[in-house]
């Protein structure tokens, strides 16, 4: 027999065959067993007149056993309920309460309770997690976002800059009820701060030197925008991730960026020569005027002695003419005789000439000194000094003539 038979599922009449099941028993005998999940109590009924009273409309309910099991659904009902108001904090969150949706109280770590739902309900709030918001860039700095990344300098130039901002939450009440969407306030903040420091700066000091100092000013500044809203957010790190100009300009910067580089090349060789020559120079004219210095205290220091000499042999003369000329003639003629060897006295009283070999006397006084031995050669005759009569002879002799010849 088809499904599609309006007789399936009937038996057939006076016989007890292997048909498929009556669909009336089914439904009553499930009716049955229901009224006994209730406590109804079993009746008679079973004919086919109760059969067709149709379902439970033959038995009569036991309302006390049913509200007993309705109060036992009731009660496991309101224990899930109640259960529902746990919750657990984790460490480095926190849990903040909400009475009809106004704040209650903060909970910190640890497994909490609350009233259930709809008195109560919680959020939790991460504190240790570092969120990040990128502008100028989507994941990657290919992926730039014009809007956000073209900037204005102080001197009139367009600069394309892509950075990233790490921020951290200090104060979930702030978060949760001063912001609706703290992420964009974040990246609004950002882009306000760094689009003033770079208004207020050089292209070449944002694109080379001052890339830190701009990050660590653009922090501050962002800080302080987000202290002033009370957004509950701590900036903990900016990044400046690339920063260039223009694409449609970056061929002719490029072309200035090298004849920049050739001018500073070209101060440092100059510099390099500069710091060479004058060095140098320097140092010569310092020598010069340093031993011209020297010469002249030497001189002067010189002319000084010889005025003071002069000075007090003046006054020794003034006093003792005659010794006083007799000493300097004998200082004089001991300076020049002590380098020289050899001395020729013309004597005033013969026409000879005395021959006075002072570097033999000097030899022979040095040999006597020394102990000769025994086999030492005595002297030759001609080398013998004069004899003390004729050497005193000379000296009155040459004192003589000295004094005659002085007025």
């Amino acid at each position: 027999m088809s499904l599609n038979d309006p007789q399936w599922g009937k038996r057939p009449g006076g016989g007890g065959g292997d048909g498929p099941p009556d669909l009336e028993e089914l439904w009553r005998k499930f009716n049955q067993k229901l009224s006994g999940l209730f406590g109804a109590r079993g009746g008679g009924g079973g004919g086919a007149g109760g059969g067709s009273g149709g379902g439970l409309g033959g038995q009569l309910p036991n309302f006390k056993q049913v509200g007993g099991g309705i109060g036992l659904l009731l009660g496991l009902i309101l224990v899930v309920w109640l259960a529902s108001g746990f919750y657990i904090v984790v460490e480095g969150q926190r849990g903040v309460v909400l009475s009809f949706g106004k704040f209650s109280e903060v909970t910190n770590a640890g497994l909490r309770w609350r009233l259930p739902y709809p008195f109560q309900t919680h959020e939790i709030v991460d504190l240790s997690g570092v969120r990040t918001v990128e502008i100028g860039y989507r994941n990657s700095v290919k992926t730039k976002v014009l809007r956000e990344s073209l900037m204005l300098t102080d001197d009139e130039n367009i600069i394309d800059i892509q950075f990233a901002v790490q921020y951290i939450l200090k104060d979930p009440m702030d978060y949760l009820f001063n912001n609706r969407r703290p992420e964009d306030t974040v990246m609004q903040a950002a882009e306000t701060a760094f689009r003033e420091i770079v208004g207020k700066s050089k292209m070449d000091f944002v694109l080379y030197e001052g890339r830190e100092q701009i990050a660590i000013q653009a922090q501050k500044a962002m800080q302080e925008l987000l202290d002033r809203y009370k957004t509950g957010i701590a900036v903990s790190k900016v990044t400046m991730q690339n920063a260039q100009p223009p694409e449609q300009v970056q061929a002719a910067f490029d072309d200035a960026v090298r004849a920049k580089q050739d001018l500073e090349r070209q101060k440092n060789e100059g510099q390099a020569y500069y710091n060479d020559v004058v060095p140098k120079a320097r140092g010569t004219a310092s020598r010069l005027t340093e031993e011209a210095n020297g010469y002249r205290q030497r001189v002067v220091a010189n002319s000084e002695g010889e005025a003071s000499r002069f000075k007090q042999i003046l006054g020794e003369y003034n006093k003792a003419p005659v010794v006083t000329r007799e000493r300097m003639y004998l200082d004089t003629m001991q300076q020049i005789l002590s380098s020289t060897s050899k001395i020729l006295v013309d004597a005033k009283a013969g026409s000879n000439m005395l021959y006075l070999p002072l570097d033999k006397i000097i030899q022979m006084s040095g040999a006597a000194a020394l102990p000769e031995p025994a086999t030492a050669a005595r002297p030759q005759q001609s080398d013998v000094a004069p004899t003390p009569e004729s050497g005193a002879r000379s000296r009155d002799a040459l004192r003589g003539r000295e004094r005659e010849g002085r007025p």
